[in-house]
């Protein structure tokens, strides 16, 4: 099992535009084939998270119906300081605190299976500050946005992240890092 942030970036490094927007992304060409192997991605995990911001997107551009269809009855925890609508028939779990103690619960519910942070960065970033973060997994868009949300608004060392694999798919480059706990490297 391991836990893992899969996401697309723009080349300049925001996930999303200032308006919070993901417009871009699909218009890029080539996107329908860099999405063609979240099929496989998705076969492989057990639970996702994705902060408040992401889970208020899908909302506001994803028909419900679409939430079924993409991720069945996958576990979903929402990490929010505010009330937010629920989607129908989505196995959801709005949560706050650290992500230390919901890790454990994901990771009861994910089995032998992985974790999926959906987004975004800052969620990702304290997984990976409390050691819980395995894989940054990144299609690069060929665009850039100047301005926006950022992909990891931390810093990670060089020394914890290996490069692990390189993939073209259409006009995206995948990049895959493996992620070393940062207490192995004391």
């Amino acid at each position: 099992m391991a836990t893992q942030y899969y996401t697309a970036t723009s080349l300049d490094g925001y996930l999303a535009d200032t308006e919070n927007s993901l417009t871009w992304l699909f218009e890029v060409d080539g996107a329908d084939e860099a999405q063609a192997g979240i099929a496989g991605f998705l076969a492989q995990v057990g639970a996702m998270c994705m902060g408040a911001t992401t889970y208020e997107w899908v909302v506001a551009n994803e028909p419900p119906e679409n939430w079924s269809k993409y991720y069945g009855d996958l576990p979903c925890w929402v990490f929010t300081h505010r009330d937010l609508p629920a989607i129908p028939d989505a196995n959801l779990r709005f949560v706050a605190g650290s992500v230390e103690s919901v890790h454990r619960e994901m990771a009861a519910a994910a089995g032998a299976r992985n974790i999926w942070i959906v987004g975004g960065g800052d969620l990702a970033g304290q997984f990976a500050d409390a050691g819980l973060l395995d894989d940054v997994m990144v299609s690069v868009a060929p665009v850039t946005l100047g301005a926006g949300a950022p992909l990891l608004p931390r810093r990670i060392l060089s020394s914890r992240m290996r490069l692990t694999a390189v993939q073209q798919a259409g006009q995206f480059v995948e990049l895959r890092y493996r992620l070393a706990n940062p207490a192995d490297q004391r």
